[in-house]
C-alpha cells in the first residue's frame, strides 16, 4: 500500500517513513501544503497522514480543496493542539480521523489500518484470489490449493497485493509504476515486465491456477485457470 505523508518536521517525517516501510507500506513525503496537495490529485495513495499545520497552504485548505475536488482518499489529521475547535474543522472538512500531537507511532500505525479498512483497502492479514493466498505481514505466497508456499521480495510483493486488492480489473502499467514507484521515480515500462516475469516464476514455483495475464496494449490483471 501507498501513503502520503504531508509533514514539514523533517526528522519525524523520516522517522515515520522508515517505521511504515518497516509494515511493508511505501511512502512519499511532502514538506508543505502546496506540493502534498498536487501530490493528493494524483489517485495513486491508498491513505494520507496530513498535518495541520503546513508553510504555503495550511493542512486544513489543503482536506477542503481535496473534497471540494472529489478525492476522497482516507486522511488522517495530525495537529499540534489538542483543543476540540481543531479536531472539529478538520473532521468537517472531511478528515478520516486525527491524531494530536505527540502521540505513540504504534497509535498512528493502527489508526492508518483502520482507516484505510473502512474503505476496503486493508484486510485482517491476508487476501484471497482463486488458489492464492497472500500473508500481509510477512510477504509469503500460499497455494491454498497444494499448501506450497514461496517468499515474495519486496515488489513482487507490492505488484501481488495491488493485482489481488484490485480482483477483475485490468491495471495500466501507468498505475502499477505509481503504485510501487512513486511519483518521483523514473521507472520505465521495462521494470514493469520484468517484476511481472519474477512475480509468474513464483506462481509457476507453487503450481497455481491463478496467472497474471497480459491484456495487449492496456496492461494486466489476475486470472484463475481451470482445470
Amino acid at each position: 500500500m501507498r501513503l502520503l505523508m504531508v509533514e514539514d518536521e523533517a526528522v519525524l517525517a523520516e522517522v515515520l517513513k522508515e517505521t511504515f516501510r518497516d509494515e511493508n507500506y511505501e511512502v512519499d513525503v511532502a514538506a508543505d501544503g502546496e506540493s502534498g496537495y498536487l501530490l493528493g490529485t494524483t489517485g495513486i495513495y491508498d491513505a494520507i497522514i496530513l498535518d495541520g499545520m503546513l508553510p504555503e497552504m495550511d493542512g486544513y485548505e489543503v482536506l477542503k480543496k481535496w473534497r471540494k475536488a472529489h478525492i476522497y482518499t482516507p486522511v488522517l489529521m495530525l495537529t499540534a493542539r489538542s483543543e476540540l475547535e481543531d479536531k472539529l474543522t478538520g473532521l468537517n472538512l472531511g478528515a478520516d480521523d486525527y491524531l494530536t500531537k505527540p502521540f505513540e507511532v504504534e497509535e498512528l500505525l493502527a489508526r492508518v489500518r483502520v482507516i484505510t479498512r473502512r474503505q476496503g483497502k486493508q484486510e485482517i492479514d491476508r487476501i484471497q484470489f482463486g488458489d492464492l493466498s497472500l500473508e500481509i505481514s510477512t510477504c509469503m505466497l500460499y497455494n491454498r490449493r497444494n499448501n506450497q508456499s514461496v517468499q515474495l521480495g519486496k515488489k513482487e510483493f507490492q505488484l501481488l497485493e495491488l493485482l489481488m486488492r484490485n480482483q477483475n480489473q485490468i491495471l495500466t502499467r501507468e498505475q502499477i509504476i505509481g503504485k510501487l514507484w512513486g511519483h518521483e521515480c523514473e521507472a520505465e515500462y521495462n521494470n514493469v515486465e520484468v517484476y511481472i516475469s519474477f512475480t509468474r516464476r513464483k506462481l509457476k514455483y507453487i503450481q497455481s491456477q491463478t496467472v497474471i495475464k497480459a491484456v495487449r496494449g492496456i496492461g494486466y490483471k489476475l486470472e484463475e485457470m481451470n482445470g
